[in-house]
């Protein structure tokens, strides 16, 4: 079934095919699709990311490391030497697509593979070639090699490669420059070009590797000793920090009973005035007392006016 991914800037078709091959039989090359930086992974489903960081953990499953990139994708907008991690080294060939690489492009990609292997000739780091899909024009330089500078049969190295990729070349142009076409010239393949880049990325440890430095942190750690079973919670903290317990509850004494305090015995409060409460505020002095006489009427005061 094929499954069409409607992400912007995912490659068309890029999740049909399989993430990454085998290593080819009896040599260094091993096959993938474009891995994807991490702003394009954030728009797939968790089973479909596939990073620099799933791309590691998959060489590592098997006991490998990979030591190379060779991208040859004809556009940078899917990685950066940014995005690859700094154990790698990243050689960029652009290849175009559909049609036969030129000879140029042939001799470049054998500069890069012969440069890797005589550095490296003391390990057996893997040499990781990758296209859009991994499969057209990553099979048909991974088998020009082959052909060209291996010795092998055309036949037996486009087989090889299917089996190891999971996926066959589709290009049929491709195949029949590779079984019947001319072989390329391997003048010039031990000249110096353009070193690779080295990746400047630091990914996250993967599960083996988080869990082997957990191990050597716990062995590392001193043994801890709990408390038995019948000491409390309180003595186990006064004895391992150190704090103090308090004082132990008196002895049980039966109740005694003694005479009262007499200067401590309840008084009656003083008396008030019968009908009045208790609670209520005495009355002011001057409604106790009656009102100042006024003087009487004298006829003279109707004179003034």
């Amino acid at each position: 079934m094929s499954r069409h991914s409607h992400c912007k800037g995912i490659p068309d078709r890029w999740l049909n095919y399989k993430a990454v091959g085998k290593r080819l039989r009896g040599t260094r090359f091993i096959a993938f699709k474009v891995p994807l930086k991490e702003s394009l992974n954030r728009q797939l489903a968790r089973s479909d990311i596939f990073g620099h960081q799933e791309l590691l953990d998959d060489v590592n499953k098997k006991n490998q490391q990979l030591g190379l990139i060779v991208d040859l994708t004809f556009t940078t907008r899917y990685y950066c030497f940014k995005d690859v991690p700094e154990s790698l080294l990243l050689a960029k060939i652009f290849t175009r697509g559909h049609e036969i690489p030129s000879d140029d492009t042939i001799l470049s990609f054998k500069r890069a593979v012969r440069r890797f292997l005589r550095n490296n000739s003391d390990n057996d780091k893997l040499i990781g070639v990758h296209c859009t899909h991994g499969v057209n024009r990553t099979g048909y330089l991974i088998c020009r090699y082959l052909i060209d500078v291996d010795g092998m049969d055309p036949t037996e190295a486009v087989n090889l490669f299917n089996s190891c990729r999971g996926h066959a070349i589709e290009r049929q142009n491709y195949l029949e420059d590779l079984r019947s076409g001319p072989k390329r010239s391997n003048e010039g393949m031990d000249e110096a070009e353009r070193e690779p880049i080295r990746g400047c990325a630091i990914l996250r440890q993967s599960d083996s590797e988080r869990r082997e430095k957990r191990g050597a942190h716990l062995s590392s750690q001193p043994h801890r000793s709990f408390p038995p079973r019948e000491t409390s919670h309180r003595s186990y903290n006064s004895l391992h920090y150190g704090r103090p317990l308090p004082p132990p509850p008196p002895p049980h004494q039966p109740y005694r009973w003694s005479p009262p305090d007499p200067h401590r015995q309840w008084r009656r409060p003083p008396h008030r005035e019968e009908g009045r409460s208790r609670y209520l505020p005495a009355e002011p002095q001057w409604r106790s007392r009656p009102p100042p006489s006024l003087p009487r009427y004298s006829p003279r005061w109707d004179s003034w006016s």
